[in-house]
């Protein structure tokens, strides 16, 4: 999927968006269009008159972002204001808009139900075994619903809850789908960010040892995965609204590499560490794990890894 898909279903003659069909797609990358420039973008997109817009653009330099004001402005462009600017393109045109977010809007504490009220299936007695209630020490960890409040840790964590905030508010028809631990194919643009498992894949071919902080318990999700199923919401014609998309399996990054490395048949010793290993600028919620209640659950990482891996070795 490149950062910015529009979509026109050929044959659209008064048919609900989303309805199974032959899509016309026009992708744009970097090159293609300068996102900043929203006059521009606006017309461009007229030009298309699509169905359904697929953004995935997004800045994610997580740690330059808190510690860089130009960084940030950048951030709050591409992350905030750009959703915003596409939610109210995207009424107009009375087409979908399907936008990507992030773990990153969680702090890692006790989830707390979004309108303030009671959660669904809370049945109020205060229980040890709910997440919502009883004692913090007898959860081992929390899970994040879709209805679950925000409340981000870092600034690039706010530019991204910012930016579904400003797609609620402008927009109509939308999907704002949250996904954790991003990995896919190879990187071959300059500006892309590599994977977890592409950096450390190659690094335990280089090294006898690493190191892997046993902390930040998530999901991970696998690109083509998720790009799926991005499709199937909107032909689906799911409720629009808020969406966790990841793959099942819930680890730390150092558990994860384990499973790379098995995977890879390297045997390279893994040492876990303490998030204090690595200081990073921006915080980093020590518990982000995105509980899928709307949708099928995906197969279990460790699936997908083992096709990424088959792929990246041809």
């Amino acid at each position: 999927m490149t950062p910015f898909t529009p979509l026109r279903q050929n044959g659209f003659e008064g048919q609900a968006p989303g309805v199974k069909s032959e899509y016309e797609v026009v992708a744009w990358d970097i090159d293609d269009v300068d996102v900043r420039d929203f006059e521009n973008l606006r017309k461009k997109i007229q030009e298309v008159w699509p169905d359904v817009i697929y953004n995935a653009v997004a800045y994610n330099a997580v740690d330059s972002c808190e510690e860089d004001d130009e960084e940030y402005a950048k951030a709050k462009i591409l992350n905030t204001e750009l959703p915003g600017e596409l939610a109210k393109i995207a009424k107009n045109l009375e087409a979908v808009l399907a936008h990507y977010s992030t773990d990153y809007v969680f702090d890692g504490k006790r989830p707390t139900y979004r309108s303030g009220q009671r959660a669904p299936h809370c049945c109020g007695s205060g229980c040890d075994g709910c997440q919502y209630m009883g004692k913090e020490e007898t959860i081992p960890y929390w899970q994040y619903s879709e209805e679950d409040q925000p409340n981000p840790l870092s600034r690039y964590g706010w530019t991204k809850y910012k930016g579904e905030q400003a797609v609620e508010e402008q927009g109509e028809k939308y999907y704002i789908i949250r996904l954790s631990k991003l990995f896919g194919g190879l990187s071959k643009n300059a500006l892309g960010k590599k994977s977890f498992f592409e950096v450390m894949g190659d690094l335990g071919k280089k090294n006898k040892e690493v190191k892997a902080v046993d902390n930040e318990l998530s999901k991970f999700t696998y690109a083509p995965d998720l790009a799926l199923e991005s499709k199937n919401i909107v032909e689906e014609n799911e409720p629009f609204g808020i969406y966790h998309i990841v793959n099942e399996g819930a680890v730390t990054w150092y558990e994860g590499l384990k499973t790379l490395y098995k995977i890879l048949g390297l045997d390279t010793k893994i040492i876990p560490v303490g998030p204090e290993e690595f200081p990073r600028p921006a915080k980093r919620a020590e518990v982000s794990v995105l509980q899928n209640r709307k949708r099928k659950p995906l197969r279990n990482y460790e699936e997908a890894l083992q096709e990424w891996a088959k792929i990246i070795k041809n």
